[in-house]
């Protein structure tokens, strides 16, 4: 593995090096640019910029919501979503501060993520608990942060070091960027960030092919001995149409000790099948989603392990874009449970897995949700968002009225069994999401 990845180091820089002489060559158009695609999901719908100068583009995001959850759990937790995590009060999800350098190609983005994702987005993340440095601290404030350069050779070609976004199952990080605020299990449940390389190629302004090279599956770092590889192709053969097929493969899995592989494809299509400005119903859209995955290594194989998802929305805009309604949906099955979110018992992350939720090779896991979704856009910088969600499991996994939290708070281990204790544990929950965003 060593000597593999000294011939991956040797053949990138080779291509760069030599080619730095040719890439200012045949510049072609800015990529994406040639239609409006601010209506598909996981895309920003922002055309005006306020914070824009010569070199830096500023940007401001507040995401702040209001989670009722019909069973009112004791402990006010809410179990499986990387979007929300406590309910039945408001809570500041995200507050972004940051934004773009840019200077002579050179280039780079910095965003803070303060509030409740500074917690939830590292208790996912099971490879801190690996080696000193404490790296779920030193990237609990930051959702991106990388430097990089720009080519301009062909629609252009960025290569990017640091902590960047991931693909998130066709949504983005960003709740502002979406269609729905509870993004279904195909999203929720696959990595939000990477942190490594990327190569982004735009070999003309309808197409993009993006090289990744880093420590792992949503890790900050590496779970064994070997980085993870993947790659994105999207394609935008026109301004109502988007295709991205994004696919993974990391030798270590998501443990710390089993010698496991996992390939994983996640696929999409985006169709804008209406559009009539002034009109009653002035936007349509659909997005189909679909995710295949599995481990392979230890006691398991891809016949027994592996992840299967699909998820699709249809989204109506009213009133010149200033209302929409989205409806759908989605469904996974999960045996081995290796992409369930690990319910927070007594204090439980990815790293210390729960007593009282199991995740066993064969351990089965199916479930589905639907929502509906209502959007008030009075400006392209804010969205008020009221949304119902149902969810339903085929194992005891959302909370109940008596919550996931031993009386007096979590102690001993994180995750551990506590005498007296049970989980109040669910096959099926039931929520409003109140939600402000905005984005500058």
């Amino acid at each position: 593995m060593k000597t593999s990845r000294f011939l991956i180091s040797i053949i990138c820089c080779g291509f760069f090096f030599n080619t730095s002489n040719t890439l200012a060559e045949e510049v072609g158009p800015e990529p994406f640019a040639f239609a409006d695609f601010t209506w598909l999901n996981g895309n920003s719908r922002q055309t005006d910029f306020p914070l824009k100068t010569k070199y830096f583009t500023g940007q401001f995001m507040l995401d702040a919501n209001y989670v009722h959850q019909f069973k009112q759990p004791a402990d006010h937790t809410l179990v499986g979503s990387t979007n929300s995590g406590r309910t039945n009060e408001v809570q500041v999800q995200q507050l972004g501060i940051g934004g773009d350098f840019n200077y002579e190609n050179v280039r780079g983005r910095v965003m803070t993520q303060f509030g409740m994702y500074s917690t939830m987005t590292p208790r996912n993340d099971p490879s801190t608990t690996r080696g000193q440095g404490q790296a779920e601290n030193a990237y609990r404030y930051l959702s991106e942060a990388y430097g990089g350069y720009h080519w301009d050779k062909w629609s252009g070609i960025n290569l990017d070091i640091g902590l960047f976004m991931s693909y998130v199952g066709l949504c983005s990080y960003y709740n502002y960027e979406n269609w729905v605020y509870q993004m279904s299990y195909v999203s929720a449940n696959t990595p939000w960030y990477f942190n490594g390389a990327r190569l982004q190629i735009h070999p003309n302004e309808r197409t993009k092919i993006e090289l990744w090279l880093i420590n792992g599956w949503q890790s900050y770092g590496m779970y064994r001995e070997s980085p993870g590889l993947g790659f994105q192709a999207l394609y935008r053969p026109t301004g109502y149409l988007s295709f991205v097929s994004n696919n993974y493969y990391n030798e270590s899995g998501d443990t710390l000790t089993k010698d496991r592989t996992r390939v994983h494809s996640d696929n999409s299509i985006q169709v804008k099948y209406w559009d009539a400005p002034g009109a009653t119903i002035s936007k349509g859209a659909f997005s189909f989603t679909a995710d295949w995955g599995c481990e392979n290594g230890d006691g398991v194989s891809c016949s027994n392990q592996y992840f299967f998802g699909l998820m699709a929305y249809n989204r109506l805009w009213f009133n010149n874009n200033k209302n929409a309604i989205t409806l759908g949906g989605g469904t996974i099955n999960n045996p081995g449970r290796y992409l369930v979110l690990a319910p927070p018992i007594n204090g439980a992350t990815a790293a210390s897995g729960s007593s009282s939720f199991s995740a066993a090779p064969g351990d089965s896991f199916t479930a589905w949700d639907t929502s509906i979704t209502f959007d008030y856009m009075p400006k392209q910088f804010i969205t008020y968002r009221l949304e119902f969600i149902h969810r339903e499991a085929s194992v005891p996994y959302f909370a109940g009225a008596g919550g996931i939290t031993p009386p007096g708070g979590n102690q001993g281990a994180p995750g551990s069994a506590v005498a007296g204790f049970a989980p109040d544990l669910m096959r099926t929950e039931s929520r409003i999401n109140a939600a402000l965003l905005i984005r500058l």
